[in-house]
Protein backbone atom coordinates (compact mmCIF):
# COMPACT_ATOMS: atom_id res chain seq x y z
CA UNK A 1 0.00 0.00 0.00
CA UNK A 2 1.26 3.55 -1.03
CA UNK A 3 2.46 5.47 2.22
CA UNK A 4 -0.06 8.37 1.70
CA UNK A 5 -2.74 5.58 1.74
CA UNK A 6 -1.36 4.06 4.50
CA UNK A 7 -1.26 6.79 6.82
CA UNK A 8 -4.69 7.77 5.96
CA UNK A 9 -6.15 4.42 6.21
CA UNK A 10 -4.28 4.52 9.32
CA UNK A 11 -6.03 8.05 10.67
CA UNK A 12 -9.32 6.74 9.28
CA UNK A 13 -9.05 3.56 11.70
CA UNK A 14 -8.20 5.26 14.77
CA UNK A 15 -10.57 8.21 14.39
CA UNK A 16 -12.97 5.33 13.98
CA UNK A 17 -11.88 3.96 17.09
CA UNK A 18 -11.23 6.66 19.39
CA UNK A 19 -14.95 7.94 18.54
CA UNK A 20 -16.05 4.86 19.42
CA UNK A 21 -14.94 4.86 22.63
CA UNK A 22 -13.15 1.74 22.76
CA UNK A 23 -9.55 2.20 24.09
CA UNK A 24 -7.99 -0.77 24.39
CA UNK A 25 -8.88 -2.29 20.92
CA UNK A 26 -7.59 1.36 19.91
CA UNK A 27 -4.39 0.52 21.24
CA UNK A 28 -4.32 -2.62 19.99
CA UNK A 29 -5.10 -1.76 16.23
CA UNK A 30 -2.60 1.06 16.27
CA UNK A 31 0.14 -1.39 17.13
CA UNK A 32 -0.87 -3.88 14.81
CA UNK A 33 0.49 -1.12 12.38
CA UNK A 34 3.28 -0.11 14.25
CA UNK A 35 2.28 2.75 16.71
CA UNK A 36 2.58 1.80 20.31
CA UNK A 37 1.58 4.06 23.15
CA UNK A 38 4.83 5.54 23.12
CA UNK A 39 4.06 6.84 19.91
CA UNK A 40 0.68 8.06 20.53
CA UNK A 41 1.77 9.95 23.61
CA UNK A 42 4.54 11.78 20.99
CA UNK A 43 1.67 12.64 18.77
CA UNK A 44 -0.51 13.78 21.51
CA UNK A 45 1.73 15.93 23.09
CA UNK A 46 2.65 17.58 20.36
CA UNK A 47 -0.67 18.36 18.76
CA UNK A 48 -1.41 19.50 22.11
CA UNK A 49 1.06 21.70 22.53
CA UNK A 50 0.13 23.04 18.40
CA UNK A 51 -3.43 23.20 20.37
CA UNK A 52 -2.05 25.89 23.21
CA UNK A 53 -0.15 27.91 20.56
CA UNK A 54 -2.98 28.43 18.44
CA UNK A 55 -5.03 29.35 21.17
CA UNK A 56 -2.49 31.84 22.26
CA UNK A 57 -2.51 33.40 18.94
CA UNK A 58 -6.24 33.48 19.13
CA UNK A 59 -6.23 35.12 22.27
CA UNK A 60 -4.01 37.33 20.87
CA UNK A 61 -6.14 38.29 18.27
CA UNK A 62 -9.51 38.35 19.89
CA UNK A 63 -7.63 40.93 22.52
CA UNK A 64 -6.54 43.45 19.29
CA UNK A 65 -10.37 43.58 18.05
CA UNK A 66 -11.17 44.68 21.77
CA UNK A 67 -8.50 46.50 22.28
CA UNK A 68 -9.56 48.71 18.87
CA UNK A 69 -12.41 49.60 20.47
CA UNK A 70 -10.67 52.60 22.75
CA UNK A 71 -10.24 54.12 18.77
CA UNK A 72 -14.11 53.51 18.25
CA UNK A 73 -15.34 57.22 17.20
CA UNK A 74 -18.26 56.47 16.13
CA UNK A 75 -19.34 53.74 12.63
CA UNK A 76 -21.46 50.72 12.31
CA UNK A 77 -22.18 49.35 15.83
CA UNK A 78 -23.59 46.23 14.28
CA UNK A 79 -20.34 45.51 12.47
CA UNK A 80 -18.17 45.82 15.37
CA UNK A 81 -20.47 43.37 17.54
CA UNK A 82 -20.53 40.79 14.56
CA UNK A 83 -16.24 41.32 14.52
CA UNK A 84 -16.09 40.54 18.39
CA UNK A 85 -18.64 38.26 18.31
CA UNK A 86 -16.91 35.95 15.41
CA UNK A 87 -13.04 36.32 17.73
CA UNK A 88 -15.58 34.80 20.41
CA UNK A 89 -17.04 32.08 18.71
CA UNK A 90 -12.88 31.33 17.55
CA UNK A 91 -11.33 31.49 20.64
CA UNK A 92 -14.06 29.25 22.28
CA UNK A 93 -13.46 26.77 19.90
CA UNK A 94 -9.91 26.63 20.48
CA UNK A 95 -10.00 26.32 23.73
CA UNK A 96 -12.44 23.53 23.62
CA UNK A 97 -9.72 22.20 20.96
CA UNK A 98 -7.05 22.88 24.45
CA UNK A 99 -9.09 20.73 26.72
CA UNK A 100 -9.71 17.86 24.29
CA UNK A 101 -5.46 17.73 23.17
CA UNK A 102 -4.69 18.17 27.00
CA UNK A 103 -7.16 14.84 28.11
CA UNK A 104 -6.04 12.81 25.44
CA UNK A 105 -2.56 13.21 26.92
CA UNK A 106 -3.54 12.22 30.35
CA UNK A 107 -5.39 9.54 28.91
CA UNK A 108 -2.45 8.15 27.04
CA UNK A 109 0.62 8.83 29.21
CA UNK A 110 -1.80 7.17 32.48
CA UNK A 111 -1.95 4.05 30.18
CA UNK A 112 1.80 3.90 29.15
CA UNK A 113 2.76 4.76 32.70
CA UNK A 114 0.19 1.66 34.06
CA UNK A 115 1.49 -0.55 31.16
CA UNK A 116 5.47 -0.03 31.32
CA UNK A 117 5.23 -0.06 35.39
CA UNK A 118 2.97 -3.80 35.12
CA UNK A 119 5.85 -4.81 32.50
CA UNK A 120 8.82 -4.52 34.61
CA UNK A 121 8.19 -7.55 36.54
CA UNK A 122 8.67 -9.59 33.53
CA UNK A 123 12.08 -8.98 33.27
CA UNK A 124 14.44 -11.59 34.13
CA UNK A 125 17.44 -9.57 34.10
CA UNK A 126 17.45 -7.53 37.54
CA UNK A 127 20.07 -4.62 35.82
CA UNK A 128 17.83 -3.95 33.02
CA UNK A 129 14.41 -4.07 35.17
CA UNK A 130 15.93 -1.19 37.65
CA UNK A 131 17.46 0.62 34.35
CA UNK A 132 13.74 0.60 33.20
CA UNK A 133 12.33 0.77 36.51
CA UNK A 134 14.56 4.70 36.99
CA UNK A 135 13.70 5.74 33.51
CA UNK A 136 9.56 4.81 34.56
CA UNK A 137 10.12 7.27 37.19
CA UNK A 138 12.02 9.89 35.79
CA UNK A 139 9.35 10.03 33.00
CA UNK A 140 6.70 10.04 35.00
CA UNK A 141 7.94 12.86 36.84
CA UNK A 142 8.82 15.03 33.68
CA UNK A 143 4.87 14.01 32.55
CA UNK A 144 3.41 14.63 35.63
CA UNK A 145 5.09 18.27 35.27
CA UNK A 146 3.98 18.73 32.26
CA UNK A 147 0.12 17.88 33.07
CA UNK A 148 0.47 20.17 35.88
CA UNK A 149 1.69 23.24 33.52
CA UNK A 150 -1.15 22.36 30.65
CA UNK A 151 -3.94 22.07 33.34
CA UNK A 152 -3.26 25.68 34.92
CA UNK A 153 -2.75 27.43 31.49
CA UNK A 154 -6.04 25.20 30.72
CA UNK A 155 -7.54 26.62 33.93
CA UNK A 156 -6.92 30.61 33.12
CA UNK A 157 -8.90 29.95 29.90
CA UNK A 158 -12.59 29.95 31.14
CA UNK A 159 -12.25 33.68 32.97
CA UNK A 160 -11.03 35.20 29.71
CA UNK A 161 -13.76 33.23 27.87
CA UNK A 162 -16.69 34.51 30.11
CA UNK A 163 -15.18 37.89 30.00
CA UNK A 164 -15.15 38.07 26.35
CA UNK A 165 -19.10 36.49 26.40
CA UNK A 166 -20.26 38.44 28.91
CA UNK A 167 -18.84 41.91 26.51
CA UNK A 168 -20.23 40.35 23.21
CA UNK A 169 -23.67 39.88 24.94
CA UNK A 170 -23.83 43.02 26.69
CA UNK A 171 -23.26 44.67 23.04
CA UNK A 172 -25.62 42.42 21.34
CA UNK A 173 -28.43 43.57 23.08
CA UNK A 174 -26.56 47.76 23.75
CA UNK A 175 -25.84 48.97 20.41
CA UNK A 176 -24.60 51.90 21.65
CA UNK A 177 -22.00 54.00 23.10
CA UNK A 178 -22.58 52.89 27.02
CA UNK A 179 -21.77 49.48 25.68
CA UNK A 180 -18.82 50.56 23.74
CA UNK A 181 -17.59 52.60 26.97
CA UNK A 182 -18.58 49.33 29.01
CA UNK A 183 -16.25 47.26 26.91
CA UNK A 184 -13.19 49.85 26.88
CA UNK A 185 -13.43 49.81 30.97
CA UNK A 186 -13.10 45.99 30.55
CA UNK A 187 -9.85 46.38 28.35
CA UNK A 188 -6.89 46.79 31.10
CA UNK A 189 -8.37 43.78 32.78
CA UNK A 190 -8.76 41.51 29.79
CA UNK A 191 -4.81 42.60 28.74
CA UNK A 192 -3.68 41.36 32.58
CA UNK A 193 -5.71 38.01 32.13
CA UNK A 194 -4.74 37.22 28.65
CA UNK A 195 -0.92 38.40 29.43
CA UNK A 196 -1.26 35.71 32.28
CA UNK A 197 -3.25 33.20 30.23
CA UNK A 198 0.12 33.24 27.27
CA UNK A 199 2.43 33.21 29.92
CA UNK A 200 1.01 30.35 31.25
CA UNK A 201 0.52 28.76 27.98
CA UNK A 202 4.14 29.45 27.11
CA UNK A 203 5.12 27.37 30.13
CA UNK A 204 3.30 24.47 29.11
CA UNK A 205 4.80 24.10 25.43
CA UNK A 206 8.07 24.22 27.32
CA UNK A 207 7.56 21.31 29.26
CA UNK A 208 5.92 19.99 26.03
CA UNK A 209 9.16 20.48 24.26
CA UNK A 210 10.93 18.61 27.82
CA UNK A 211 9.10 15.80 27.82
CA UNK A 212 8.99 15.33 24.30
CA UNK A 213 12.77 15.43 24.35
CA UNK A 214 12.98 12.92 27.62
CA UNK A 215 10.52 10.73 26.11
CA UNK A 216 12.26 9.85 22.63
CA UNK A 217 15.63 10.01 24.41
CA UNK A 218 14.45 7.07 26.29
CA UNK A 219 12.52 5.02 23.12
Amino acid sequence: MHTSRKSTYIILIALTLALSGCQSTYYKTMEGFGYHKRDILVSDVEKARESQEEASEQFKSALEKFSALTRFHGGDLQEVYERLNDEFEHSEAVAKEVTKRINNVEEVGNDLFSEWNDELSKYTNKKLRNDSRVKLSKTKNKFKRLLSAMRNAEKKIDPVLNAFRDQVLYLKHNLNAQAIASLQSEISTLETDIGRLIADMQKSINEADAFLKELKKNS
